[in-house]
């Protein structure tokens, strides 16, 4: 009896973990962000990182090598702040780069530009024109310890 009982409970407790397939979805789609809506995001991203990952002269940023046109603006606009960043994994051993993560989904008509590195995360929606991009969220930050 006492079996019985544990395997009904278990089968309800399951039962409640299932949802219908029209449900909420995580998945996002990959957009193309190009142009002056590109360089806008990355400009407004790059300060964003600039002021909680430390100063440009003692720190090395390392990006994967993408030809895209946000990864190129994300390139300039933190090169225009001062960093030195790395796309071709090439690290000269005194140097330890902090690793730099990016993307960019669209979700609701809109683009959600991510930056990550190991200590902290930011994200921001943008409404995108032919004119560029203007922020639709306040920025979200995760700092890790």
């Amino acid at each position: 009896m006492r079996q019985l009982l544990l395997v009904i409970s278990t089968a309800a407790l399951l039962a409640g973990c299932q949802t219908a397939e029209d449900g909420l979805t995580t998945s996002s789609a990959p957009v193309a962000v190009t142009g002056p809506a590109a360089s806008a995001i990355a400009g407004d991203m790059a300060s964003r990182l600039a002021e909680k990952i430390g100063p440009a002269g003692t720190t090395t940023l390392k990006m994967e090598k993408d030809s895209s046109d946000f990864a190129v603006a994300l390139e300039a606009a933190l090169k225009g702040w001062g960093y030195t960043v790395i796309t071709d994994g090439k690290v000269s051993k005194d140097v330890k780069p902090v690793e730099l993560a990016y993307s960019i989904d669209g979700a609701d008509g809109q683009v959600l530009a991510r930056l990550s590195t190991p200590s902290v995360a930011l994200g921001r929606a943008y409404a995108t024109s032919a004119a560029g991009a203007t922020p639709a969220s306040p920025l979200s930050i995760l700092q890790r310890n």
